[in-house]
């Protein structure tokens, strides 16, 4: 673990190094490679002419953008959650977060003929709130407070049963069954900036919450008659983490369907380098999120070729072994 400020700075601007080297293999691998003149040459002097330079700017850099817009929100949404929870299996993607989102994107798009991606950022809000509401509902103690075993379970069952509803959602509406479908896997192919463009504000809003409690959340951290004993109330500051939550797991599934694990894997990886500081964690898991899901999408296109294998898949054969670790383990605090 980095502990001084200034090692801690050099790990931060080498995790941003990373995830701009795999940008850059984002925007320049593929069924078509594109060589690094090609590349600086679209940036600088781009030619309409040109298929390479077509291929950047209409397939390459929007798919990048959303790769790593979604996989940071992804890292962040599920450091909140890991720290909100004190449970170190929180994640979007485990407690039902995503699945409720997709069920109701699913739901909106089926029955009441949702396109825009706005009016989709809606309703994966409210799939997320009432999964979120279920989890916390069935996660809670008798004499109050949340289990981190109970929670967890409760996550598993919401999971199965937004998934379930979705699929049985997808045989009634047979004319967009394959488009939903790759949705419901999770993809960032085929996406076009204008589908970012009206999600920008959410995702903005939820960045200046993480902003103002980035201090606040350290709290978070403590046993609950800690806090209770240094005079603090954790109320508001658990309400505007959750409402970030909601708006970056739900813009992202919004985005991209649903991509698991990205939220679980990153906070673990951030916080073995800069320990659990959010000050550090927080921006950590932004540049290594969006670092993971871009390079997760690059492997993608090689895994079976000429074909692509869906982000979601590639995260999921990346979680799974890591999830089962941290299921092994006898402390399931973060």
């Amino acid at each position: 673990m980095l502990t001084s400020p200034a090692a801690k700075l050099v790990g931060l601007l080498l995790t941003a190094a990373l995830a701009l080297a795999t940008g850059l293999a984002s925007l320049a691998l593929g069924a078509t490679e594109i060589a690094p003149a090609v590349l600086l040459e679209a940036f600088v002097a781009p030619d309409p002419s040109s298929t390479q330079h077509l291929i950047l700017w209409t397939e390459r850099l929007p798919r990048a953008a959303i790769a790593a817009l979604v996989g940071a929100s992804l890292a962040v949404a599920g450091a909140l959650m890991q720290t909100l929870t004190r449970n170190a299996l929180a994640a979007p993607s485990i407690l039902g977060i995503n699945a409720g989102a997709m069920c109701f994107v699913v739901l909106g798009s089926t029955f009441f003929a949702i396109r825009s991606p706005l009016g989709l950022a809606w309703v994966a809000f409210l799939g997320a709130l009432v999964a979120a509401l279920l989890v916390a509902l069935l996660g809670r103690e008798r004499r109050g407070g949340i289990s981190p075993v109970r929670v967890v379970l409760a996550g598993v069952a919401v999971t199965a049963l937004f998934v379930s509803l979705a699929q049985g959602l997808l045989i009634i509406d047979q004319e967009r069954f394959e488009s939903l479908l790759l949705w419901l896997a999770g993809s960032v192919a085929g996406r076009e900036l204008e589908m970012m463009t009206p999600l920008l504000p959410f995702f903005l809003f939820a960045a200046g919450v993480c902003l103002f409690l980035v201090r606040q959340l350290n709290l978070l951290v403590l046993e609950e008659e800690v806090v209770r004993g240094l005079g603090q109330r954790t109320g508001r500051v658990k309400l505007l983490a959750g409402t970030a939550i909601i708006m970056l797991a739900g813009g992202a599934v919004a985005l991209a369907g649903m991509i698991g694990f990205v939220g679980l894997i990153v906070p673990h990886m951030v916080r073995a380098l800069f320990g659990r500081d959010h000050r550090w964690v927080l921006p950590g898991c932004t540049l290594l999120g969006a670092g993971l899901l871009l390079g997760a999408d690059t492997l993608a296109r090689f895994v079976i070729p000429p074909q692509e294998v869906p982000v979601g898949v590639m995260t999921a054969l990346l979680g799974t072994p890591f999830f089962l670790h941290l299921a092994r383990r006898r402390s399931l605090a973060p």
